[in-house]
């Protein structure tokens, strides 16, 4: 339970995250905390109750679009016990959520490389993921922590094309990309095409627009 306070704090600071997240998606970095602070319709003073810096807020605006990234795909997946499939779906939901949420995916594009070695976001669950799949023998030997940037750059790199290509169907080009990476990953070609065309839930309504 939590007290009125406590609920407009909450609310002020997720305000103070959603505008550094609208900046971050435009691509202005320059941004000041005035302006931060006017976006979000909230006291410059009320600014250091909740960060230290501006950096100190844009890092937090990435962390909250990873852990909406993570949610998609635990929602996604949530019945998914074959790891082979819970890759492909991984790589299949997110690719639907440019189309969805263009804004939130552009903050992991600014965000870069770098988001593929926080532990915030799809990297445990990746890895763990990879782990099981070489148990179960369903991919051939890994590195688990290497393959993981490599898938990771395979999907900033879908998120990229999606986002240069918006006119484009998204969906056969997530679906393809799955396939290719599962592929890479040891499942046969027959296989990796029937498991990145299966039915997909529908996106949760979880992800608002930034």
């Amino acid at each position: 339970m939590t007290n009125r306070l406590d609920r407009r704090k909450q609310r002020t600071r997720a305000a103070l995250v959603r505008a550094a997240q609208q900046h971050l998606a435009s691509g202005d970095m320059g941004v000041s905390i005035k302006e931060l602070t006017d976006a979000a319709d909230v006291g410059f003073g009320s600014f250091y109750n909740h960060f230290n810096s501006k950096e100190e807020l844009m890092a937090a605006a990435v962390e909250a679009a990873l852990d909406d990234w993570a949610s998609l795909a635990d929602a996604a997946a949530s019945d998914v016990d074959d790891p082979a499939e819970y890759i492909a779906t991984g790589f299949r939901m997110t690719g639907r959520l440019q189309r969805a949420n263009p804004e939130l995916v552009r903050v992991l594009l600014r965000s870069g490389t770098s988001i593929l070695s926080r532990d915030r976001g799809l990297r445990s669950r990746a890895i763990e993921g990879l782990r099981a799949g070489v148990e179960a023998g369903r991919f051939t030997r890994l590195d688990p922590d290497i393959t993981v940037m490599v898938l990771g750059g395979a999907l900033l790199g879908l998120l990229q094309l999606l986002e240069d290509r918006p006119d484009d169907n998204g969906n056969a080009f997530s679906d393809t990309a799955a396939e290719r990476v599962l592929v890479m990953l040891g499942i046969n070609q027959s296989e990796a095409e029937k498991l990145a065309h299966t039915a997909l839930p529908a996106l949760p309504d979880l992800l608002p627009e930034i």
